[in-house]
């Protein structure tokens, strides 16, 4: 622990942060353990068609998704009731942190409201329903978009009132690119600012000895 030794290191935690745009309040998602394991899998868009010239063709980015698990405990702050910060969750468990998981996978209720008014009205001008834009922040180097293709939530304890008191959570995310955003979207600078330190560290890369490579490289 961080606070066990005055040096050591300040562990940075991870979390979402998602956007209900045009809104630019975020909701904050902070994971109270980080994940033990994030499994990453990339995926090629291979080109379709063209020559034999056109072997190595791509058709953008890989599909890149990330899988990884949230525990989420309510001990700490049932055991200090009474502190001012602890009320939420000694009242309602963890509750308001599952609706926030969980929120990332709806549309803005208001919209909702809105467009059924619409129906009702016989409006043919029905807005699309979106989920919000979802950012992964894991450290500084990976800050991605993100859409959550899903959700599982495991609730392992519960009060007297039945309120969720240990959670576990497995999150599927697909990584947005540039081809999936708009210049517009915000969630597309993102994108290209992580794609650029992708470049950034892709030419840093040290590991190994690469005088043996060279000695057999063709050209």
């Amino acid at each position: 622990m961080a606070g066990d030794f005055p040096r050591s290191p300040r562990l940075l935690k991870g979390g979402l942060v998602a956007y209900q745009l045009p809104e630019l309040l975020p909701t904050l998602i902070v994971f109270q353990y980080n994940p033990d394991e994030v499994t990453r899998s990339l995926q090629s868009r291979g080109g379709q068609g063209g020559g034999r010239g056109d072997a190595n063709r791509t058709d953008g980015p890989p599909d890149e998704t990330l899988t990884f698990t949230v525990e989420i405990d309510a001990a700490d702050q049932l055991a200090e009731p009474t502190k001012q910060e602890n009320r939420t969750t000694v009242q309602n468990g963890l509750h308001p942190v599952v609706a926030a998981l969980e929120s990332l996978l709806y549309p803005s209720y208001a919209m909702v409201v809105a467009n059924e008014a619409l129906a009702l009205a016989g409006s043919g001008l029905i807005q699309g329903e979106q989920a919000p834009l979802a950012l992964l922040v894991w450290g500084p180097h990976r800050v991605l978009p993100v859409q959550v293709q899903s959700l599982s939530i495991k609730e392992q304890a519960f009060d007297v009132q039945l309120n969720p008191i240990r959670v576990s959570a497995d999150l599927t995310l697909r990584v947005m690119t540039y081809r999936d955003l708009t210049i517009t979207n915000p969630g597309y600078w993102v994108f290209m600012a992580s794609f650029t330190q992708k470049e950034v560290m892709a030419a840093m890369n040290t590991i190994g000895d690469a005088s043996a490579i060279n000695n057999l490289l063709p050209f």
